[in-house]
């Protein structure tokens, strides 16, 4: 984890802008969060051709977007003093005095009282404009949102929780405990249920939003890190990472049903568009994994280096894989698993995210 000095993160801050947006706005885009590059960028979801990037937003590594949603939420895994955090916040298109409207009333302290403070930047989809800083407890590491579009949920791994922001108002409205080392949480139908990796014990949580609870915790592997959802919010799969297993649950049990042996270290995973196959990154062993959820059949390629994060791309057949050890995101053809293009990028590529036009 980074921590910024003031004059740095503040000038990062400050300078964020879209740059260089070529594509027309009805194209499929696809934003790839450039990590230590302080950036985002955007490919139309096609081709790959390079259309604008967003920079300014510091060490993203988690990103979330929804169909429902004008915004994307982008979480910072660096964390700032707490005494410069609610300058920093201030976005360079928003006007002192509305800023410090903002900040006017007394805010009750969220999050544990040791973490420290980092930054959720609120950006308009369409047009790449930066409208909000949220502060939030601790390093993001993930981030999703809420089917309806309202809540901005963000892993703590370093503070055992997740915060909750309202996207009505760019407030944080909740800091929830859930386990060890929250990784990465994805939402199901129900907006009000979130689902949270636990890395350090080997559980995912059930929370309730509403009541600001864990309602259930379910055992899912040694250290379980990406999640993805079946359409029908029926299924959960989480990748096992350390020892390279996906572990198929059943919500309405909350029990294992099938476990999958990738082997190796693995990382990311996503459904095809059908349903029909579980894509995984084997970043350890150097391959892109199918499974077959009706047969149970397991297919692979080499993809060299590092696959990390993975992302389906719908409407197009193809999956976004983002190397862990070299600046590039490869479009990977989901029936054959070849490597149709390579898209260069700087630093590297974490949450990516596809919304269509």
């Amino acid at each position: 984890m980074k921590t910024a000095t003031l004059a740095t993160a503040l000038a990062i801050s400050l300078s964020t802008a879209l740059t260089a947006v070529s594509a027309n706005a009805d194209t499929a885009r696809v934003y790839i969060p450039e990590g230590r590059a302080d950036a985002i960028r955007i490919v139309d979801a096609v081709t790959g051709q390079d259309v604008g990037r967003i920079v300014g937003t510091e060490a993203v590594h988690g990103l979330a977007g929804s169909p429902n949603s004008r915004y994307l939420v982008a979480g910072s895994y660096m964390e700032i003093d707490r005494d410069d955090a609610t300058e920093m916040s201030k976005p360079a298109a928003v006007s002192d005095d509305e800023h410090a409207a903002h900040h006017s009333k007394p805010k009750k302290a969220l999050g544990p009282s040791d973490a420290g403070v980092s930054l959720l930047s609120v950006i308009d989809a369409a047009t790449g404009d930066l409208l909000r800083k949220i502060e939030v407890p601790g390093a993001v590491h993930h981030v999703a949102i809420s089917p309806d579009g309202r809540f901005a949920v963000s892993t703590h791994p370093s503070s055992d929780g997740i915060s909750v922001a309202d996207l009505d108002n760019f407030e944080l409205v909740a800091w929830i405990p859930t386990g060890s080392m929250p990784n990465y949480a994805v939402f199901g139908t129900n907006p009000g249920i979130v689902y949270i990796s636990n890395a350090g014990n080997g559980t995912v949580s059930e929370v309730d939003l509403e009541l600001g609870i864990v309602r259930r915790n379910m055992i899912a592997g040694e250290a379980p890190e990406h999640l993805t959802m079946s359409s029908d919010g029926g299924m959960l799969f989480v990748a096992d990472a350390d020892i390279g297993r996906i572990v198929e649950i059943d919500l309405s049990t909350g029990r294992d049903v099938r476990t999958f042996e990738i082997g190796g270290e693995i990382h990311g995973l996503d459904l095809s568009e059908d349903q029909a196959h579980l894509m995984v990154a084997a970043k350890e062993t150097d391959r892109i994994v199918s499974i077959d959820l009706r047969s149970g059949n397991i297919v692979d390629a080499v993809l060299s280096p590092a696959p990390y994060h993975l992302t389906t791309i719908p409407g197009t057949g193809s999956i976004f894989v983002s190397s862990r050890d070299e600046p590039k995101v490869w479009i990977v053809d989901g029936k054959t698993l070849t490597a149709t293009k390579e898209i260069p990028i700087e630093g590297e590529g974490h949450q990516m995210v596809a919304l269509s036009k």
